[in-house]
């Protein structure tokens, strides 16, 4: 009989229970591992000269891990290792890893490790590579390189599409870009578009990413290069959605989740939204974010902002500091275009007026604005007060519907640029480091030459 006030022996069951918790979790890790699948191609982000950001997102919920190694390194060779990830379902089973002390100009290949195990199957492990940026400065001239851009990726779902003709299609225009051998593909927004099941959720916004992830025709595009990314309103909301809306926390957190950009976020705006720039061989790139700081114009009491003061008052600053003879500058609307319809920046009349004066006046040279959201593409020009030209390469649509709008009266449109149907484009980087030349191409869903223009940074 058990005496009252007498704590029982617990010391030999709380062993051997602990000794069954590890063994069942043992089994549970080990059976998973041999069946470790990843649910779609892995996904090289932002690479420097000595780092490298890798996505990858696998079936189930598992610990992740990456090796790595110099490809042409011999078999005695160290492979290094990252540090173990959790892929939880509250991040769609996602991790990026940022792989560091890397040699600048250097080819590296990579295997995933689920649970301790070696992925083998559904990937193609050929693409399971990449190469360190070149240490070219005070040595060389640039290298020569291309950049791939598109906007406007809508992937068809039937059962929560809108009833009707699907809006997507013609989803061949992702190998016909990996075909193409960019060096970086530059998304320009709408990259997903949310459907109204979606945007009200994180689980959804998370679908939404996870089910465009998964298309077959995506996954040779997602192994041929680095990707890096911006958004626009149907990745980030409600169409035409602005900074009031309610879950921009949650889009933004989805975005983190499945694009390896260099960074995201200003440390002048509290880390809100998804602001980034980076240097890519021998031109900056410049990723901005037109959803989180915007106002609409059809506010009374407010003043309209595509950007806000932060970011723009940032991006000044950041194109007066750089060196580099051509200036990116992504952003999901049109900037150039004099034409104040939908959501072209000339609706934003005083922000854009500022924007082009404070470059202008701060004698910026080499501004090319990257541009979507058109469902068409065309090449835009203007010549500021002080004798400097800015561009807006306006690159869309790659598989949503595209549209004509050649007879939209934007005066500042080159003529022969205007294209209405599907379409991506690449900007080609060459020739010596005292007279670098960019040309702008657009093609075809099949890769075929719609239009080319040439510009020297002098002429900029």
């Amino acid at each position: 009989m058990k005496e009252k006030g007498l704590v029982p022996n617990l010391g030999p069951t709380l062993f051997r229970m602990k000794r069954l918790f590890l063994l069942f979790s043992f089994l549970f890790l080990f059976h998973v591992g041999l069946h470790a699948q990843l649910a779609c191609q892995p996904m090289v982000g932002h690479v420097g000269l000595r780092d490298a950001r890798i996505w990858i997102q696998a079936e189930d919920a598992a610990k992740a891990q990456i090796e790595f190694w110099i490809t042409d390194a011999p078999q005695s060779a160290e492979v290094c290792r990252s540090e173990v990830q959790i892929l939880k379902p509250a991040r769609a089973k996602t991790a990026t890893f940022d792989l560091g002390g890397l040699e600048p100009g250097t080819p590296y290949s990579f295997r995933i490790l689920i649970n301790g195990q070696e992925v083998t199957k559904g990937i193609d492990f050929s693409a399971l590579r990449f190469e360190t940026q070149p240490l070219w400065q005070h040595r060389t001239d640039p290298p020569e390189f291309t950049i791939a851009l598109g906007s406007c990726s809508f992937i068809n779902e039937t059962a929560y599409d809108r009833p009707g003709k699907p809006y997507g299609g013609g989803y061949g225009i992702f190998n016909t870009i990996a075909d193409s051998k960019p060096d970086l593909m530059l998304w320009l927004g709408d990259n997903v578009y949310f459907r109204e099941v979606d945007w009200a959720s994180k689980s959804g916004m998370h679908h939404r990413y996870s089910h465009m992830r998964k298309l077959p025709e995506l996954q040779k595009l997602i192994g041929a290069c680095p990707h890096v990314a911006i958004w626009d309103d149907h990745d980030y909301g409600p169409n035409d959605a602005d900074g009031s809306w309610i879950h921009k926390d949650w889009a933004a957190e989805a975005f983190r989740n499945f694009w390896p950009n260099p960074s995201q976020g200003l440390p002048d705006a509290n880390g809100k939204g998804i602001t980034s720039g980076f240097s890519f061989m021998d031109v900056e790139v410049f990723l901005l974010d037109n959803r989180t700081f915007r106002v609409n114009p059809d506010n009374l009491t407010r003043t309209p902002q595509m950007i806000g003061n932060v970011q723009l008052d940032w991006l000044i600053s950041a194109l007066k500091f750089s060196q580099a003879p051509f200036k990116l500058i992504a952003v999901g609307g049109q900037v150039v275009s004099d034409f104040a319809e939908y959501e072209n920046m000339a609706k934003f009349e005083e922000e854009r007026s500022e924007l082009l004066r404070r470059i202008d006046e701060e004698e910026i040279q080499g501004i090319v604005f990257l541009t979507g959201d058109r469902h068409s593409s065309e090449l835009s020009q203007l010549t500021l007060p002080g004798g400097r030209t800015v561009l807006d390469f306006t690159c869309s649509a790659l598989t949503s519907g595209a549209y004509d709008h050649s007879a939209e009266p934007n005066h500042n449109r080159i003529e022969g640029t205007s294209v209405g149907i599907r379409n991506y484009g690449t900007l080609g980087f060459s020739g010596p480091l005292d007279n670098r030349i960019m040309t702008i191409r657009t093609m075809d869903a099949e890769g075929n030459l719609l239009w080319e223009r040439e510009f020297a940074a002098s002429d900029l």
